[in-house]
């Protein structure tokens, strides 16, 4: 797997959604936003992370859906597994993916990497859910106190199911 490119800035000032009208449609479009270490940052990241989508006309349900999913387990691995005290997010999009990136300050007890765990535990199961749903995914170790940063890409819009429901 190929990394992406390294988050491009600090926080953003301005609310999601009000960048998307600055950039062509067919180019990729980024945001980045801090967060608290704390529990309550999942929510406020899917929310912002949901009017961000909505302002890039992403509109697919199951896409956002997919991405809700990844952005609050890579959150809420940063504020589990690490002491960082700050959490940068970035979304970019393309007409192709969407990409999610989530970087904490490196105070982790090492590289993340998906575990599976018995049928009855009710936790660790969040990068293998990230694995799941993304077309690929990794993580970049920028150094102490730079920043460990995990990344995933998703499809903008979900593939089309060939198999009818009944």
């Amino acid at each position: 797997m190929t990394p992406p490119a390294p988050l491009r800035t600090e926080a953003t000032e301005g609310r999601p959604g009000d960048l998307a009208l600055a950039w062509p449609e067919d180019a990729e479009v980024c945001v980045s936003f801090a967060l608290a270490p704390r529990p309550g940052s999942v929510a406020q990241a899917r929310r912002l992370m949901r009017t961000q989508l909505d302002g890039w006309a992403v509109r697919d349900d199951d896409a956002c859906d997919a991405a809700a999913l990844v952005l609050s387990e890579l959150v809420t691995n940063a504020v589990v597994h690490t002491a960082s005290r700050r959490i940068i997010c970035e979304l970019c999009a393309d007409p192709e993916k969407l990409r999610i990136a989530v970087r904490d300050e490196g105070c982790g007890s090492g590289t993340p990497r998906p575990v599976h765990r018995g049928a009855d535990e009710e936790h660790g199961r969040g990068l293998l859910l990230v694995d799941a749903v993304s077309s690929a995914w990794g993580v970049h170790d920028a150094g102490p106190g730079i920043g460990l940063t995990v990344w995933a890409e998703l499809p903008r819009t979900a593939p089309v199911s060939t198999s009818a429901c009944t």
